[in-house]
């Protein structure tokens, strides 16, 4: 697979979600990226917070931005808090240092990043990979 289909990332999407049902999480949004930082799809449960669908972009923005899953990201805003501070303020605020961004590959090729925000960040990745696996991808949380 060379791009990120649209397909693919209503496959991601969709499992995702059940994911989140399944372990009843709190209402989340999930938005699915190509690897050129485009929306390919994104969706906001029924009683998502104002800022969720912001906080889900970044997340997977500043893994693409950044390359690497934003576990490892948020590991080293806390190592080089003044590293990942200027590379947001490069980035206009729009990077979320936070677990929830996973990056989409298939082997080695950079297809994408899902970023999921709502519950725990440790839900929201859990929910990310939940939906790159089901699709049959290899996820990088970092």
């Amino acid at each position: 697979m060379a791009e990120l289909t649209l397909d693919v990332a209503r496959k991601i999407l969709d499992a995702a979600l059940a994911k989140a049902i399944e372990k009843k999480l709190k209402p989340l949004v999930i938005t699915v990226l190509d690897a050129r930082g485009c929306v390919k799809i994104s969706a906001a449960q029924d009683g998502t917070s104002l800022l969720r669908s912001e906080v889900a972009h970044g997340k997977a923005y500043g893994a693409l931005a950044m390359g690497m899953g934003s576990r490892a990201l948020f590991q080293r805003a806390q190592e080089q808090a003044y590293f990942i501070s200027a590379v947001n303020t490069m980035a206009q605020g729009r990077l979320i240092p936070v677990p929830g961004g996973v990056l989409v590959q298939d082997g080695s090729t950079l297809l994408g990043a899902v970023g999921v925000s709502g519950d725990t960040s440790d839900n929201d990745e859990i929910c990310a990979i939940a939906g790159i696996e089901a699709a049959g991808l290899k996820a990088n949380a970092g």
